[in-house]
């Protein structure tokens, strides 16, 4: 019997919230049998209190030989059972009375009146202290009042209990077969499905149409049976994803390998024709002779190695710079003049036309060192490689939430086939004209990580006129 209950979720449930409820309802009910005339008692108290309070008052005002009819009257009193007085000594005394004498010639008010349980009868009592009007003397007057009702109330609550305990049995196991019958009925119907669970079966359903917490739980195991349908599926795109993932981290890998490859091969071709030239000079071969025109060639190797190194020091800041990327609002304006400025010379040898479209000031919120790059790469970039007398157009033009900024450099154009390709490292679109102008290959590609790290992106296109580089930049809002 007892391995039955220890396996019966019912029965466990229904044992205990029968005791429960048992215990509560005779809880309550000996609240009650107590707290009652304890109420009723000290209502029945205050009103003794403030009906003796009058009656005392109002004897302060008598002499004691004329407060017969007082004591008459007040011993009348439905709540008054007896009254005893005591003198200065506390000798009891006889009351004034205006009725008849008893038996033994005194006055007999002080009674006491025996209701329908006798002399066990509960009997509340007080005493005050006053003086007649006719007297110092200070008298002891102690009110003792009918408790009956109490009495009775206590004993009317004892009538019942054997009643009122069976009542209590019945309803208390009737209430809890239904509530455990409500409570277990789905828990036993999950338990169920969570066996079937253990085992991997998810075509199931719980058939349960409650909408309490039991009945969310139903639904939800409901639900996870099609949750775990769609995550395996999910699990195994996931797979996919991560093999996707993996191989786009081998190729960013060999990105770089190629990279290092390449700056590698980009450098060790000035390198060589450095120490070519120097070991051409030493030995005083033929053409070397001459070492002043192939010390002015070296140092503008030189020149193009060294650009080339800081370029690549860049590239490995933009790299390795995200906790120390800081930002701060300036005006785009100055940096794009001075630019022109520094450049006047190269731009007045070529007679090239700059036309400026922008409007002061153009303050964004960047890195003022990376942005400085990224103008003085694209402009220099319009300038370098544009033919003599060619016109270039610097646009600032304010959109809606952004500006659009743009140069554009005529009578050139880039083959559509090598657009995808100019800003990846070390990409020439024309390798001779490179050398020829000092270029290393890098200044797009730094651009283009520069605005990345900026969430923006620099885009080119050929137009009628030329070429276009452009991008857009957030405003300060």
């Amino acid at each position: 019997m007892i391995k039955k209950i220890r396996r019966s979720l019912f029965a466990k449930v229904f044992i205990v919230t029968s005791i429960m409820l048992l215990c509560i309802s005779l809880l309550v009910f000996g609240l009650l049998a107590w707290l009652m005339p304890q109420t009723y008692s000290n209502k029945l108290n205050d009103f003794l209190d403030e009906q003796t309070q009058r009656f005392i008052s109002e004897l302060e005002k008598e002499d004691f030989s004329d407060s017969g009819g007082l004591f008459d009257q007040f011993s009348q009193n439905m709540e008054i059972n007896s009254i005893e007085l005591y003198d200065g000594n506390g000798a009891l005394i006889s009351l004034p009375s205006e009725q008849i004498d008893n038996e033994y010639g005194e006055v007999s008010i002080a009674i006491s009146s025996e209701d329908d349980y006798g002399e066990n009868s509960p009997v509340l009592s007080n005493h005050y202290y006053f003086s007649f009007a006719d007297s110092q003397e200070r008298y002891m007057l102690i009110v003792y009042g009918k408790a009956g009702q109490i009495a009775e109330l206590q004993h009317s609550f004892l009538r019942v209990f054997p009643l009122l305990v069976v009542v209590i049995c019945i309803t208390s196991l009737i209430v809890s077969w239904i509530y455990s019958k409500m409570i277990t009925k789905p828990v036993l119907e999950i338990s169920r499905i969570s066996e079937k669970m253990s085992d991997l079966h998810l075509k199931w359903q719980v058939n349960e149409q409650r909408t309490d917490e039991l009945g969310v739980l139903g639904k939800s195991l409901n639900m996870l049976s099609q949750n775990l349908q769609t995550a395996l599926t999910d699990l195994k795109k996931a797979n996919a994803k991560l093999e996707a993932d993996i191989e786009h981290e081998k190729a960013l890998e060999q990105a770089q390998i190629d990279f290092f490859s390449a700056a590698s091969h980009e450098l060790k071709t000035p390198i060589t024709i450095i120490k070519g030239q120097l070991e051409g000079m030493l030995l005083g071969i033929g053409a070397y002779k001459d070492k002043e025109k192939y010390l002015l060639r070296s140092l503008g190797v030189t020149q193009t190695l060294e650009a080339m190194v800081h370029e690549l020091l860049t590239i490995s800041r933009l790299q390795t710079s995200d906790s120390d990327f800081k930002t701060e609002k300036f005006d785009c304006s100055p940096l794009i003049c001075k630019y022109l400025s520094d450049t006047e010379d190269l731009i007045v040898s070529k007679e090239l036309q700059i036309n400026t479209h922008f409007s002061t000031p153009i303050i964004i919120n960047a890195n003022k060192i990376l942005m400085e790059k990224v103008f003085s790469n694209l402009i220099g970039n319009a300038v370098k490689y544009s033919p003599p007398k060619a016109v270039i157009h610097i646009t600032a033009q304010k959109q809606e939430n952004s500006y659009l900024f743009s140069v554009e450099n005529s009578d050139t154009h880039i083959p559509e086939e090598a657009i995808p390709k100019v800003f990846e490292a070390f990409y020439r679109v024309d390798a001779s004209r490179s050398r020829q102008t000092g270029g290393s290959g890098l200044g797009l590609y730094i651009v283009q990580k520069i605005l990345q790290q900026h969430n923006s992106y620099c885009n080119v296109r050929n137009t009628q006129k030329g070429v276009e580089f452009f991008f857009e930049f957030p405003q300060i809002m």
